[in-house]
């Protein structure tokens, strides 16, 4: 893995389980904005998941892993370190993969693990949060972008934007809402990343 700041690109990992908008959105920012950082590979767990496409009109490969080829989630995770590792993959932002992760991954990639998720951890954790928050009611929910740990949705955060649920919403205004709120904070918080030297370390 790469070990120096300086004009060294921060190789990363984008992991994705399906349509891809906030990977698009995350290689729009490091394109438009000329970020020391590169996405190397896109890893997708299902064979078939619409990010394949963007990640092909950006000419970056993809690494499909299937778990049940597998006997364990470790086995499968350590097939994947091994691609990261051969990639020199320095970091990995999360992007609506819908898997836990385990210590396989977690200990080859200390605090260099990022996901965004649809709310205002540590409220609605899980992958429903959008719908927990608006049968739940709730006036304001939003986005964090936080540190993996071992628990769901429990890593420190990194940064949290609030987005207001209106009396009228439907549940596609609310999404629709919270995803406009994502593609923005994702590579916002990728670039301050980037700048502090977080995946290098």
């Amino acid at each position: 893995m790469a070990s120096s700041i300086g004009t060294e690109k921060v190789r990363l990992a984008v992991f994705a389980s399906g349509t891809g908008t906030n990977f698009t959105a995350l290689q729009e920012a490091i394109a438009d904005q000329d970020l020391a950082a590169e996405i190397a590979v896109v890893v997708v767990d299902h064979q078939d998941a619409p990010v394949i496409d963007r990640a092909a009109q950006w000419g970056i490969p993809v690494f499909k892993i299937r778990y049940r080829d597998y006997e364990t989630k470790a086995e499968a995770e350590a097939a994947i370190v091994k691609e990261l590792q051969d990639r020199q993959v320095d970091g990995i932002l999360l992007a609506g993969y819908m898997r836990i992760l385990t210590e396989t991954l977690l200990t080859a990639f200390p605090q260099k693990i990022v996901n965004l998720h649809p709310a205002l951890l540590p409220k609605f954790p899980g992958r429903h949060s959008i719908e927990d928050a608006y049968e739940a009611g709730v006036s304001e929910t939003g986005v964090t972008v936080h540190f993996i740990d071992n628990g769901i949705d429990t890593g420190p955060a990194i940064a949290q934007v609030a987005v207001p649920r209106y009396p009228d919403d439907s549940l596609a205004d609310l999404t629709e809402r919270i995803h406009a709120t994502e593609h923005k904070l994702y590579p916002q918080v990728l670039a301050e990343l980037v700048d502090k030297g977080v995946f290098f370390k």
